[in-house]
């Protein structure tokens, strides 16, 4: 069985599939300002759409860092995403992963457009 930080690193990577089994059946995840889906069939639902979108575009991470507790992980990056018509755009986000007894409960994520000069 993986540890917290490793299925939270791999959601935060985009290889939301590795972690469906970890999800608490009654997972919540809050993307602040837009949306709040509550259980496992919402939260995978918004993965596949996801995982459907960047299939055309490459990722870069320029920064992953991630700082674990005993019951909880926060991953704090900065990615490039370069789509099929060679767009560049900058996200910035900071996921707080919570966890139950070896089950992902409670996620909420921060995320922000930046410029190429904002970078860190």
């Amino acid at each position: 069985m993986p540890t917290i930080q490793q299925v939270a690193e791999a959601f935060s990577s985009h290889q939301f599939r590795e972690t469906y089994e970890f999800l608490h059946p009654q997972v919540e995840w809050t993307l602040v300002g837009a949306a709040r889906l509550e259980g496992t069939e919402q939260v995978q639902a918004a993965c596949e759409q996801s995982l459907g979108q960047l299939e055309r575009t490459t990722t870069q991470f320029l920064r992953f860092k991630t700082v674990v507790g005993p019951d909880a992980v926060a991953i704090d990056t900065v990615a490039k995403y370069v789509d099929a018509r060679w767009n560049t755009s900058f996200v910035r986000s900071c996921d707080i992963y919570e966890f139950a007894q070896g089950y992902l409960t409670t996620i909420t994520t921060y995320t922000a457009a930046i410029e190429p000069e904002d970078l860190p």
